[in-house]
């Protein structure tokens, strides 16, 4: 009997070593973190890897932001390192460009001081307005008007496009503003994993970045992997990516509007069509090569986006498509899916009506396929 219990036990600790095994290669269940945290955490981490970075605007510090973006990063990293603003977006700019320079030690011709590597936000991108020189013509065109000797390493972020009720003067897309400018990285994430990766890689990038987030976003949450929530994971700026694989159609998007396209797709499935649709994360350098594989393998475009028709991010992959190899594979002219061409209205009823909805693009991409 005593032989047989050993046994037993023995048995009992084998499959549970087994089964050991077998949860070890189980993936860990993945977490929830809505985009505003996505967004603080990276924040966070990079305030903690690289002391020369440091975060600067209005109301960023003691009040945890206005979209409690930064939120508990001044009780942890104090005055120096989260610093308050007056309401006055042209010098905290200012400020924060000339604190990104490299400087040159006078007593030792050959040896520069590195400059610091500021976090810029602006309340709403509508503000930064304001600031329009600081960013053009200080941050983005010195490196190119210094032959390369100066880096200008700075981040520019805050919501951009439309939210809800704040009328003309808070709704613009700046995508496209601030994508026509060379010297620029421009950056519009979607989901959490794009907020969380993207933003460490502009802090970390030596040109200066503009990080178009989007208000509305803050609060929705996603499923991020172990992997995303490594302190080290950041993504490439400049490459796009395929959200969902499709043979029918190419809905290439970028922000709120990669989610219409994701919801419009899965009503389409419904009816046999089957949409790729492409999230471009980076408005500029715009991945191309990324849109022009999705268009060859689907002989149909429609591009979708918050802000205004002419001249936007929609019009420029257009003239992309149109001169590259993609346009001899279109079975169908593009069709792009905007804003409403007018200064956003405050009354809820023509706000709806004045951004795309997923109707809209369910109708276009009908269009397109002569349904």
């Amino acid at each position: 009997m005593a032989s047989i219990r050993c046994f037993l036990r023995s048995g009992k600790s084998a499959v549970s070593v087994v089964l050991r095994r077998e949860f070890s290669k189980t993936s860990p269940a993945a977490v929830q973190v809505n985009v505003r945290d996505a967004l603080n955490q990276a924040m966070d981490e990079e305030l903690e890897r690289d002391e020369r970075v440091f975060l600067l605007g209005e109301e960023v510090a003691q009040y945890d932001g206005a979209y409690k973006v930064s939120r508990g990063l001044w009780k942890k990293y104090g005055d120096k390192r989260i610093i308050d603003t007056p309401i006055t977006e042209m010098g905290f700019a200012g400020i924060a460009v000339g604190a990104a320079f490299v400087r040159l030690n006078p007593f030792l011709l050959l040896c520069f001081q590195a400059g610091l590597r500021p976090i810029c936000e602006f309340m709403t991108w509508n503000f930064s307005m304001q600031a329009i020189d600081q960013v053009i013509n200080s941050a983005a065109k010195t490196y190119y008007m210094s032959a390369g000797a100066q880096p200008v390493p700075i981040v520019f972020r805050g919501p951009n496009g439309s939210s809800a009720g704040v009328a003309a003067q808070h709704s613009q897309c700046f995508a496209a503003w601030y994508g026509h400018c060379p010297g620029l990285k421009v950056v519009s994430p979607w989901n959490s994993e794009d907020a969380r990766g993207l933003l460490k890689a502009a802090i970390r990038d030596n040109n200066p970045v503009v990080f178009l987030e989007n208000e509305l976003m803050y609060g929705v949450p996603f499923d991020l992997s172990e992997e995303v929530m490594h302190k080290d994971f950041v993504l490439p700026i400049g490459k796009a990516k395929v959200e969902r694989q499709g043979t029918h159609i190419t809905l290439v998007s970028h922000s709120r509007c990669v989610g219409f396209c994701l919801d419009a797709a899965a009503v389409l499935a419904k009816e046999g069509v089957e949409c790729e649709v492409v999230n471009l994360r980076t408005i500029r350098p715009l991945d191309v090569d990324t849109i022009e594989t999705s268009v060859i393998k689907t002989g149909h475009l429609v591009t979708v986006e918050g802000g205004w028709p002419q001249y936007g991010v929609g019009a420029e992959i257009c003239a992309r498509i149109m001169e590259g190899p993609a346009f001899n594979y279109l079975d169908a002219p593009a069709v792009r899916v905007t804003g409403v061409d007018i200064p956003m209205p405050y009354a809820k009823i023509l706000e709806d009506h004045s951004v795309p909805q997923i109707k809209d693009i369910i109708f276009s991409v009908k269009k397109v396929l002569n349904m």
